[in-house]
């Protein structure tokens, strides 16, 4: 009973509803055309999971790093390693198993992209041990772990990958880590510091400037790369352009809920229980492979 408990709380640690972040790695997979190529599908699909034990890995890492914190967190005190409910030592076997296991997974589906699985690895450790306390690096190391993902897909089905992809992704991803500094800050108040020391050099007027210059970039980026030519020429189309009002509504929608409902701290959690984005990104994915491979067999 003792080994199913700490199986179960090991199981929870590696954060599984946290792995929708994982599915930036099937991108590639849509916009290489290769939605209904069955290997690819399957080579995807197998770095989806190894994504996923990476991450997990990390998760216990970073809940390992920041265990006196979490206890005097109002939240994270609840977490299985914080509340005591999780061994550490079974953790730590956790972090070599997943990581061994997910390396191993990406060596055998090519050698590239185990070395992006392990740049990946060790700069989330990384983060984990010191970068997550340096201000702003913090969260441009979280998105770039989102743009290592897209480049891992891309890897995986043996696809060159878009710098458009790349450029798209990490400014949302850095969109959504400001957002989610924002909502601790304001969640912790006068004792986020003492929580989180790296929360005590943001302020909420800093973070409205910083996420008002990344929300501006990404949709002007993502408005150039439906209308360049080459996207234009690639998916013989020119209409994804008609998506930008779903990327538009989902991002307002997002800070509607930072500033208004105080929500933001779990990008996951929103995205699965606010109707309204999650609709909204239903909506997007649906357009795009609608217009991606409707175009394409147009041309």
């Amino acid at each position: 009973m003792l080994v199913a408990r700490q199986l179960k709380e090991l199981f929870i640690s590696l954060r599984p509803h946290q792995w929708t972040k994982n599915l930036v790695v099937l991108a590639a997979l849509v916009f290489a055309e290769r939605l209904f190529h069955v290997p690819s599908i399957l080579a995807a699909g197998t770095a989806f999971v190894i994504f996923c034990m990476l991450s997990g890995a990390v998760y216990l890492v970073n809940d390992l790093t920041d265990l006196v914190g979490d206890r005097n967190h109002p939240v994270k005190r609840d977490r299985p390693l914080a509340s005591g409910r999780l061994s550490p030592r079974v953790a730590v076997t956790g972090v070599v198993l997943f990581f061994a296991g997910g390396l191993a997974g990406a060596w055998w589906l090519g050698r590239d992209l185990a070395v992006v699985a392990a740049i990946y690895s060790v700069t989330m450790v990384a983060y984990s041990f010191a970068l997550k306390n340096v201000v702003i690096l913090d969260v441009l190391v979280v998105a770039f772990g989102f743009v290592l993902r897209a480049i891992a897909g891309a890897l995986a089905i043996h696809v060159a990958f878009s710098n458009w992809l790349l450029i798209c992704t990490w400014l949302l991803a850095l969109f959504l880590a400001l957002a989610k500094r924002r909502h601790e800050l304001t969640l912790l108040a006068g004792e986020a510091a003492g929580h989180r020391r790296i929360l005590g050099e943001y302020s909420p007027y800093l973070l409205d400037q910083m996420i008002a210059v990344v929300t501006a970039s990404t949709l002007v980026s993502y408005a150039l790369y439906t209308s360049a030519p080459e996207t234009v020429a690639k998916f013989g189309t020119d209409r994804l352009v008609w998506t930008l009002p779903f990327v538009l509504y989902g991002i307002f929608r997002y800070l509607y809920l930072v500033h208004r409902k105080e929500e933001g701290g779990n990008p996951t959690k929103v995205l699965l229980n606010d109707r309204p984005i999650l609709m909204t990104v239903a909506l997007w994915a649906a357009s795009i492979v609608t217009l991606i491979y409707h175009g394409n067999r147009a041309g």
